[in-house]
């Protein structure tokens, strides 16, 4: 079976970031992860935050979240809650990106 290529990409206010993907039919969930470590990034240069910083105002190790940035992790709810206010934004502003096929 041949293979599809598709882009994704987040928006923001003042920073794209695209992602593209090539693979079967299916999203895999290795590449939702990376999306979403993607969004943390964005919204963490868009403040000026180190992961130290992020750690600071959360329950979570800065290195973890460098792993969570890079799509390595797959985290809980409450680890989307905890990064949520060490950005201190709410959490629904973590899945702010568009996935098109």
């Amino acid at each position: 079976m041949g293979q599809k290529t598709h882009v994704f990409f987040l928006k923001s206010d003042e920073i794209a970031n695209y992602i593209l993907f090539t693979m079967d039919s299916e999203y895999k969930k290795e590449d939702f992860l990376l999306l979403f470590g993607s969004r943390i990034d964005i919204i963490r240069r868009k403040k000026g935050y180190s992961y130290e910083r992020i750690a600071q105002g959360c329950n979570i190790d800065g290195s973890d979240i460098s792993k969570i940035s890079k799509g390595r992790v797959n985290i809980t709810l409450s680890s989307i809650l905890e990064l949520s206010k060490g950005l201190d934004i709410h959490p629904k502003e973590l899945f702010d990106f568009e996935i098109e096929a």
